[in-house]
């Protein structure tokens, strides 16, 4: 039997990875000029960049139990095996809705198959997750086999990334008003990573160019069998930025790809236009045969 694989829109995996791949989306909430929006759905990552840009603060909301019962009991009534990967719980309270619903529904349906999550990851770091996950289910891997990829996945997930303007992370609490005053009269770069599933901040440079220089050095130092692994950049409506350091992971390294795509209207909201991350496993990939 097929396992299904469910991943939520802060993945920030594109509609053609969900095709791909046949990944099943469930998307977070975007509030922005009094009206709500379905992530990846009915609003644009550019969109919501765009009104940043003009100072607006959009907001954003876990996503709806309503969907989580619709899409549960869906496949509960089609008799599937499902894992839903979630966004790490240390960031949202989705993780947290979707296991109250898994509850529910098994109450309803005693012998579904259903596994929810907690991936721990965020942006491209948890859709590398989703997507090796993915590819084990499409090659015929059992439930057992791919619930532990994808722990192996998540658990060794680095995410190093930093921001344009601190502003917005001062806007989401995550730094003080003083620091991103401070930062952005300096030209201070934050370094920051996940830490259990929490944003820590990793160390402050000066300068764009010392920065993305120091990602690289952050990954080799803590990047295990590089030239095995399909790496991940995500950006905040900065592609050239992005390019850049892609190609500076291709003159130290020759992995075995780079993904990049945009950072998601959800994480994009609290992180800003200009964000840069970067993704990579700090553990030997390992693959089902």
């Amino acid at each position: 039997m097929t396992v299904k694989i469910i991943a939520d829109s802060a993945s920030d995996l594109t509609k053609e990875d969900y095709k791909q791949y046949d990944i099943e989306m469930v998307p977070l909430t975007v509030q922005l000029d009094g009206e709500n929006y379905e992530d990846g759905i009915t609003i644009s990552s550019k969109k919501v960049y765009d009104a940043m840009r003009e100072g607006k603060s959009p907001k954003t909301a876990q996503v709806s139990p309503h969907i989580f019962q619709d899409t549960f009991e869906k496949h509960a009534k089609e008799g599937n095996q499902v894992i839903y990967l979630a966004f790490s719980s240390e960031l949202s309270g989705t993780y947290q809705a979707a296991k109250l619903m898994e509850e529910e529904v098994k109450q309803n349906y005693p012998d579904f198959q259903l596994h929810v999550v907690d991936t721990k990851c965020a942006s491209l770091g948890y859709g590398l997750v989703v997507i090796r996950a993915a590819e084990a289910a499409n090659s015929g891997a059992s439930l057992d086999e791919i619930l532990n990829v994808s722990k192996h996945y998540y658990e060794s997930m680095e995410h190093i990334f930093t921001v344009d303007d601190l502003e917005y992370l001062y806007r989401g609490g995550r730094v003080s008003k003083t620091a991103a005053f401070v930062g952005t009269l300096l030209k201070v770069k934050p370094l920051l990573h996940m830490e259990d599933g929490k944003l820590i901040p990793l160390e402050k440079v000066r300068g764009s160019k010392k920065v993305f220089k120091r990602m690289i050095e952050v990954m080799e130092e803590r990047g295990v069998d590089l030239e095995d692994q399909l790496v991940a950049i995500s950006h905040g409506d900065a592609i050239d930025t992005a390019n850049t350091l892609a190609e500076m992971i291709r003159e130290k390294w020759n992995v075995k790809g780079i993904k990049i795509n945009m950072v998601g209207s959800t994480i994009g909201a609290h992180a800003g236009p200009g964000t840069i991350a970067l993704f990579f496993l700090n553990q030997p990939p390992i693959n089902i045969t």
